[in-house]
C-alpha cells in the first residue's frame, strides 16, 4: 500500500501517513463506518462515512461498514436497510460490497458476540471484571462527579469462581433485566468517569434483529468497540470528540484483553490481539439543524415531519428526497474539512454547494407559481408555435427543447407592476418585457376583479419579427420573464420549504421551553403549479431549475396526473455574496 502523503490532507490524514512513515500497522490503512441501526444516518453520518472512507482511499486501503447492532430494545430493520442505502447512495465503496446484493460485505457486530463473551470471561479470569447486583440507580448515586471520586460496589471484590458463576447463569438468562450487570474492575478514583468500573454487559431479555432469542445479555458500546475494531484489523479507528474521554477506556479493554497474552501465542491466554488507534475529530454542527437522533426519532413520532425521509429533515434520505445529490455532499463535507474543535457551519454553504452542482447539471425548465393570464391580442387565435429553449445553458451537450406557444399564457404575479417602482424592469403598462425563448411582448391593457381591485388578466402585444427574444432594429429590452402556455401548461403540486426551526440554534429557547418551541410552523408551503408540458413525464427523482424560481426535484408521491416538486434550494445565492464580504473584509 501507498505510504505518499496525500494531495488533500488534514490532521488525521497527517496522523496516518506519519503511522505510515514509523511502520505502525505494517503499512496497512483500514477504517470504517459503525453505525448503530437506531435510525436514520444525518448529514453529520455523512461527513464520517466520507471522511473514513476518504481516508481509506487516500492511502490505498480498505473500509468496512458495519452494523454496531448491541442494543436490540432501539433497533429495526428498516435502519439498517436505510444505513446501506445511504452509504451506497453517497459513493463509498465497502470491502465485500456488491452492486446487485445491498447486503454483500456489511458486517455485524452481533456476529462477533461469541468472541466479545470469551474475552469477558477472560477477563473475569484475570480478576478485571465482576458481577454487580446494584441497580442503575445506585450505580449511577456512587459513581461519584468530576469532583467527587466514585464508591466501590460491595460486590466489586467476589471470588473469581463466584463471578464466573454467575456471569454464566446471567448468560443462560436465569435473572431479570436489570438485576445484574457485569462491570469492569478498574477505578473508581478515577478523574475520568468512564474509567469508574464501567458496564461490560446488561442483562436484556430482547429477540434481536440479527441473533434471535440467542442471547439474554448485551455487551456496552464501550466494550464492543474496540473489540469489533481488533476483530476486524481495523487500523484507525476515526470517531467524533465525544469519544475522546472513551479512548482510556477503549485502550484499556484492548490491554485488559492482550495482558498475558504474547506475540507466538505460547502465553496461557494465547496471542495477542490486534490493537487499532482512535482518533477524534470535531462532529458537524449546522445552523438551523438539529443532529441529535433521539430528538429527530421525536419529530417523527409526533407527527412533526411527515417521517426520516421528509425533505426538512437533516437526514440523508431527508436531502436525497428534496433532490441534493451526492456530489453535492461530498462537496459539502470537502469545503468545511475536518477540525480538532467543535464549531457552527453556516447551513448557507451546503445550500451553495447543491446551487453550484445543480447550476452544472439540472436541464431548465418554465414553471409558474401563481399565475397571472395574459392574453396577445395580436396573436392569431388557433396558432401554436414550438419554440427552442436551451434546456442547460451551463452545458451545450444537453441541447435543446421544444416549448409550445400560444395566444394566452401564463406569467407569474410578481412579474406585473401597475404603479411600477424605479429600476423595475419587468412588466407594467407601457413598458415592454422578453419572454423567455419568445418574443418582445408590450402591455396595452390590464383587467380587473371589480370587486376587489385585483389585477387578473393583462393584454399584451406580441412583436413578431423579435422570435428568440432580440430585436431585429436593435432595441434593448433589460427584462425577461418566464412564462408557460395556458392551453398546454399542466397542473402540478409544488412544496416549498424553509427551515425547520426558526432559531439558528434550535436548542436556545427560553426558562422552561425545550427545542419544540423553535419549531418553525412556515416550515413547509404547498401550493398548485402550472408547469410546461414536457416536465410530465419526469421521474422520480429528476432534478430541474424552474427558471428564475429554484431548483426542484420530482418527489415519489407523484402521480401521471398529478406530478409533485420538492423545492431543493432557491436561485438566490447568499453563501457567494457572504463569501464575496469576506474576501473584501481581508483585503
Amino acid at each position: 500500500m501507498s505510504t505518499d502523503r496525500p494531495t488533500s490532507t488534514d490532521f488525521i490524514r497527517e496522523i496516518v501517513a506519519e503511522d505510515n512513515r514509523n511502520g505502525r500497522f505494517g503499512g496497512r490503512v483500514h477504517t470504517r463506518f459503525p453505525p448503530e441501526p437506531n435510525g436514520y444516518l444525518h448529514i453529520g453520518h455523512a461527513k464520517s462515512i466520507l471522511l473514513n472512507y476518504g481516508v481509506a482511499a487516500d492511502f490505498a486501503g480498505q473500509f468496512n461498514l458495519r452494523m454496531d447492532d448491541t442494543n436490540p430494545e432501539k433497533e429495526e430493520q428498516e435502519y439498517v436497510d436505510s444505513i446501506i442505502d445511504d452509504v451506497r447512495w453517497l459513493g463509498a465503496r465497502w470491502v465485500g460490497m456488491q452492486d446487485d446484493d445491498p447486503r454483500a460485505g456489511v458486517l455485524w457486530g452481533s456476529n462477533y458476540f461469541d468472541q466479545m463473551y470469551a474475552w469477558a470471561i477472560e477477563l473475569v479470569k484475570k480478576g478485571k471484571a465482576y458481577v454487580c447486583d446494584l441497580s442503575a440507580e445506585e450505580m449511577s448515586r456512587t459513581r461519584g462527579t468530576l469532583t467527587q471520586p466514585g464508591k466501590e460496589s460491595p460486590f466489586r471484590n467476589r471470588s473469581v469462581e463466584e463471578n464466573l458463576e454467575l456471569f454464566h447463569r446471567m448468560r443462560q438468562g436465569e435473572f431479570p433485566d436489570g438485576s445484574r450487570t457485569l462491570r469492569a474492575k478498574i477505578d473508581m478514583q478515577s478523574p475520568n468517569l468512564n474509567l469508574r468500573d464501567p458496564v461490560m454487559y446488561r442483562i436484556v431479555h430482547a429477540p434481536h434483529h440479527n441473533t434471535g432469542d440467542k442471547w439474554p445479555i448485551y455487551p456496552m458500546y464501550d466494550w464492543a468497540h474496540g473489540l469489533e475494531d481488533s476483530i476486524e484489523g481495523i487500523t484507525h479507528s476515526i470517531c467524533t470528540l465525544e469519544f475522546e474521554n472513551h479512548r482510556p477506556l477503549y485502550d484499556w479493554f484492548l490491554d485488559a484483553v492482550n495482558e498475558g497474552r504474547t506475540a507466538d501465542g505460547a502465553g496461557p491466554w494465547g496471542g495477542r490481539i490486534h490493537h487499532p488507534r482512535q482518533i477524534e475529530f470535531a462532529r458537524l454542527n449546522l445552523t438551523y439543524t438539529l443532529m441529535s437522533k433521539r430528538k429527530l426519532l421525536e419529530l417523527v413520532r409526533e407527527g412533526s415531519v411527515r417521517g426520516w425521509d421528509d425533505p426538512r429533515m437533516p437526514t440523508i434520505s431527508g436531502l436525497r428526497r428534496r433532490g441534493y445529490t451526492p456530489e453535492a455532499i461530498r462537496e459539502f463535507c470537502a469545503r468545511i474539512g475536518v477540525a480538532k474543535v467543535d464549531s457552527v457551519v453556516d447551513v448557507q454553504l451546503l445550500e451553495y454547494c447543491i446551487r453550484e452542482d445543480l447550476n452544472r447539471r439540472a436541464p431548465r425548465a418554465m414553471a409558474v407559481l401563481k399565475p397571472l393570464r395574459v392574453i396577445l391580442d395580436n396573436y392569431p387565435e388557433g396558432q401554436v408555435e414550438e419554440l427552442d429553449a436551451v434546456n442547460n445553458p451551463e452545458d451545450p451537450g444537453m441541447g435543446t427543447r421544444k416549448v409550445p406557444f400560444s395566444r394566452e399564457l401564463y406569467i407569474e404575479q410578481d412579474d406585473f407592476r401597475e404603479d411600477p417602482p424605479k429600476k423595475y424592469f419587468r412588466l407594467s403598462p407601457g413598458q415592454e418585457v422578453r419572454l423567455r425563448w419568445g418574443y418582445l411582448v408590450r402591455c396595452v391593457d390590464v383587467v380587473k376583479d371589480p370587486a376587489t381591485g385585483e389585477v387578473v388578466e393583462l393584454h399584451c402585444t406580441y412583436d413578431p419579427e423579435t422570435r428568440g427574444g432580440n430585436a431585429p432594429d436593435g432595441r434593448k429590452v433589460k427584462g425577461t420573464i418566464h412564462w408557460v402556455s395556458a392551453a398546454h401548461a399542466r397542473q402540478a403540486e409544488v412544496r416549498l420549504y424553509d427551515h425547520l426551526f426558526t432559531k439558528e440554534d434550535p436548542n436556545d429557547v427560553p426558562e422552561g421551553c425545550d427545542w419544540r418551541t423553535n419549531l418553525n410552523a412556515k416550515s413547509l408551503d404547498v401550493v398548485p403549479c402550472w408547469i410546461e408540458p414536457g416536465l410530465a413525464s419526469a421521474k422520480v427523482g429528476d432534478r430541474y431549475q424552474f427558471e428564475r424560481l429554484g431548483y426542484f426535484s420530482v418527489d415519489p408521491d407523484s402521480t401521471a396526473e398529478r406530478p409533485v416538486f420538492n423545492r431543493t434550494v432557491t436561485l438566490r445565492d447568499t453563501w457567494a455574496k457572504i463569501e464575496k464580504a469576506q474576501q473584501a473584509g481581508r483585503q
